[in-house]
């Protein structure tokens, strides 16, 4: 209770505070406002007191016991993506044709249906596995290996199932929150279950592609790619200087939903 008392204090104060009679600061650790959160915030008169007390601490109630360093690596994703994946992104998207694009998707996505199809068995959601039997079927034979999704046309959308959701439909809980350098917002649950996936993956070596990418890092390259041309994220697009409580929040948030359906 001590952490949200003195947040929801710190907001209170920073809002009514004159901004010529602001105290001196200590030195800023992080000019970007990741690791002040406070520095930037100007309180809201007209939202309901009572909701914003609700709101803030609930996104507050989220297990980070390493939230200094989950901060830095924050920053860390940050830097990269403004750097150098989304400039490669946008390489990626410059010389390559949109529709040859969407084969290397739709193939990638083809391959995570393996470990999403063991999931859902897994979890006993017989519905469910059967459809992605299905897609797997109908994508690899008549989409080519995958390069195209005629499944998503007949009414099979792609649907995600992972080794950590499966580890919480069976009851384990999320343990502390993490940020994966890369990777972006886990868990310890869930970084354990991206492990058992990518071992189930390759294990299978579906299409033999496990095996290919050993002698051929460049597919290995362009799966990652592939992935940060597919996620929508983008660190800093909330514009707000609470963006990692809110990706924290929301995160965790969507984690339970996906795991209670």
């Amino acid at each position: 209770m001590v952490k949200p008392l003195l947040f929801a204090s710190a907001l209170l104060a920073c809002g009514l505070a004159q901004a010529d009679e602001t105290a001196p600061r200590a030195s800023v650790i992080d000019t970007d406002g990741f690791a002040e959160p406070l520095k930037e915030l100007k309180f809201n008169p007209g939202l309901d007191q009572r909701e914003f007390e609700r709101s803030t601490l609930a996104a507050l109630n989220v297990y980070d016991p390493f939230e200094a360093m989950n901060r830095r690596l924050y920053h860390f994703n940050y830097r990269f993506d403004q750097w150098v994946a989304l400039p490669v992104v946008s390489g990626y998207r410059y010389i390559t044709p949109e529709f040859v694009r969407s084969g290397v998707s739709n193939f990638f996505s083809n391959l995570g249906d393996v470990p999403n199809l063991l999931n859902s068995l897994l979890q006993f959601k017989g519905k469910r596995s059967m459809e992605i039997t299905a897609r797997l079927l109908l994508n690899t034979t008549i989409g080519v290996a995958g390069l195209w999704d005629p499944a998503t046309r007949m009414g099979l959308p792609h649907q995600s199932e992972d080794f950590g959701q499966t580890l919480g439909f069976y009851g384990v809980p999320d343990g502390p929150y993490l940020m994966l350098p890369f990777l972006g917002p886990s868990n310890l649950r869930d970084t354990g279950g991206l492990a058992v996936d990518f071992v189930a993956e390759n294990q299978i070596n579906f299409l033999n592609v496990a095996e290919v990418s050993e002698n051929h890092p460049e597919v290995v390259v362009l799966r990652a790619i592939d992935k940060r041309y597919t996620t929508k994220l983008r660190y800093g697009q909330l514009n707000s200087p609470f963006e990692y409580e809110k990706v924290r929040y929301v995160y965790t948030s969507a984690r339970q939903l996906q795991i209670a359906e």
